[in-house]
């Protein structure tokens, strides 16, 4: 999820841990222990662009991480709060809690998290919610901000945590049900208009869960469109892309293509844009792509150009959005 969800949810949790011990500290040790996995943004200041893809969300996703990080937090808030009398292995437990809570809905979006670093380099995707998705952050936002302007000992407080912290777990269990609703309906569809695939996947589209990207096919071409769990019509419209893998070969032996293709989980095409080269990540999904069905895909990165990468994974997200993009989404999620 985005970094601020994590610092409200942290701060939630913070308070229902110790909030009437430590006061708004509490919400403090919360945030940074639900932040710190982040810490490998700091990759990028001496990364190139494609080993920071990967480690993004790698061995500071991982369950290893989550295991060392924990005993020094512990430690440290330990030995700075020893007279409030809250033991280590409250501490220990505490701060294991939140790290992990961090990694784990990470997992639901699909950037993929490296739990298993660095003894295998495979990448958990439950691909169930968007990464920033307003849905789900509302909650703990709110609860967040409450409980900074609320005094300590108002009995109001706990109320405002729970509230942040259940609401949010509610609707991912809600995505949770939206995904497996659009997994059952494509698979049908798919098949009803012969479609054949060795793999597919469905991802919501950008800021909900109504909308979801759907990308199915093999090594030669994937077919891809959208599905709203409020469409009535059985069909979807698929615009098919080839993989156009022999595009690849003056570059199969370049570091920064084999890194692509790992981190793209195979889900990949390739295309030309006038003489650029350029590779998509198809699981990112489409430029408004529920408005015009043959928009470029979010995740390009331009082969022949590496240092013009920065931003690959931000840059199309939001590319051409405008308030007709907007007006077009909310239309589509209402259904066909």
């Amino acid at each position: 999820m985005d970094s601020l969800t994590h610092i409200v949810l942290g701060a939630c949790m913070g308070e229902a841990f110790a909030g009437k011990t430590l006061g708004k500290k509490a919400m403090l040790w919360g945030a940074l222990a639900q932040s710190i996995p982040d810490i490998d943004f700091v990759a990028a200041f001496w990364m190139n662009t494609t080993s920071s893809l990967l480690a993004h969300r790698g061995f500071t996703h991982s369950l290893l991480f989550c295991a060392l990080i924990t005993p020094l937090f512990a430690l440290t808030a330990e030995w700075l709060h020893r007279s409030h009398n809250i033991c280590l292995k409250r501490w220990l437990l505490f701060f294991g809690f939140v790290i992990f809570i961090h990694i784990f809905i990470d997992a639901f979006n699909n950037y993929g998290v490296g739990w298993f670093e660095p003894f295998s380099h495979l990448r958990i995707s439950f691909n169930a919610i968007y990464v920033a998705d307003p849905f789900f952050s509302i909650w703990p936002g709110i609860a967040c901000a409450a409980l900074l302007i609320l005094k300590i000992n108002n009995q109001q407080r706990k109320k405002w945590w729970r509230a942040g912290l259940g609401l949010s777990a509610v609707y991912l269990l809600y995505c949770l049900f939206n995904k497996a609703l659009i997994n059952r309906e494509v698979k049908n569809i798919l098949q009803q208009q012969q479609i054949t695939y060795t793999s597919y996947f469905t991802t919501p589209a950008p800021l909900q869960n109504w909308l979801w990207f759907v990308a199915a096919g093999d090594a030669n071409g994937y077919h891809v469109g959208y599905r709203s769990v409020f469409d009535s019509k059985k069909e979807i419209t698929f615009q098919y892309f080839p993989c156009n893998d022999s595009l690849l070969q003056p570059f199969k032996n370049h570091q920064d293509l084999q890194q692509l293709i790992r981190f793209s989980q195979q889900f990949y095409t390739v295309e030309k844009w006038n003489d650029t080269l350029v590779f998509n990540d198809i699981r990112f999904g489409q430029v408004i792509g529920w408005q015009n069905p043959k928009e470029h895909f979010a995740f390009h990165y331009f082969l022949q150009y590496p240092t013009q990468n920065k931003l690959v994974v931000q840059r199309g997200r939001f590319e051409g959005w405008n308030w007709q993009a907007a007006k077009s989404l909310f239309e589509r999620i209402k259904g066909t």
